[in-house]
């Protein structure tokens, strides 16, 4: 059976109580306050749901995830970062990276990344929490990335493209970054084709639960200033 949160309290119900159809469903309710947010990322799960849906929350199995040294780019994608087309930075504009990311798509119907959401996350960012990646060409943001760092572990939350690969530059360039500041593991929540490229693999919920034990309150060297 669903749980139903209640806006007085931050707890969820243990992962294994999440459906297996919808794979992950574990909980809606609630609501998307900062506090919220850090615990439910903090619990395994994140909030994923359409306009005029309650919020829904979800914790899959298997879960999605890249470990930084196993990040592949391709010998293509490698001689593009060395041309120097794109310049990267990071949390130089989180607001603008988001609202892109909540763009219409092509492929897809509306967006989940609600008016509710991106305020949520801006609030997020302003606590020194999320973080963005911005990808430029001559000035023009082409590409980014946003997502959440919380000790050792990055939850990523979405990526927009609008030139040549420019979202995989960003994703590349933060792996590194985050690589170097003792990151373990980012989370990339369900699998794609553009992530699975880049060595993003699938591990049990289990698995999962278990860096979130380890990790979570280590210490990291990160440095969120502008490249």
């Amino acid at each position: 059976m669903l749980t139903w949160l209640t806006r007085d309290s931050l707890t969820f119900p243990p992962l294994e109580k999440a459906l297996h159809d919808p794979n992950g469903l574990l909980a809606a309710g609630g609501d998307l306050s900062p506090e919220r947010l850090v615990q439910a990322y903090r619990h395994g799960c994140f909030p994923w749901y359409q306009d005029g849906q309650p919020i829904l929350w979800w914790s899959p199995d298997p879960r999605t995830v890249l470990l930084p040294g196993q990040l592949h780019v391709s010998r293509s994608l490698a001689k593009l970062m060395r041309q120097g087309r794109y310049q990267v930075s990071f949390d130089s504009d989180f607001p603008a990276v988001i609202a892109a990311c909540a763009a219409p798509r092509d492929y897809a119907d509306g967006t989940w990344i609600t008016d509710t959401m991106r305020n949520a996350y801006c609030a997020l960012h302003r606590r020194g929490i999320a973080h963005s990646v911005e990808v430029r060409q001559d000035g023009e943001l082409v590409g980014g990335l946003y997502g959440l760092a919380m000790g050792q572990l990055f939850f990523g939350e979405s990526m927009f493209s609008r030139a040549d690969n420019a979202s995989k530059v960003g994703f590349v360039t933060l792996v590194e970054h985050l690589r170097q500041a003792g990151f373990v593991l980012i989370d990339c929540q369900m699998p794609t084709n553009h992530l699975h490229s880049l060595g993003a693999h699938a591990i049990s919920r289990a698995e999962f639960a278990g860096y979130l034990a380890r990790h979570l309150d280590q210490p990291n060297s990160a440095t969120w200033v502008v490249a």
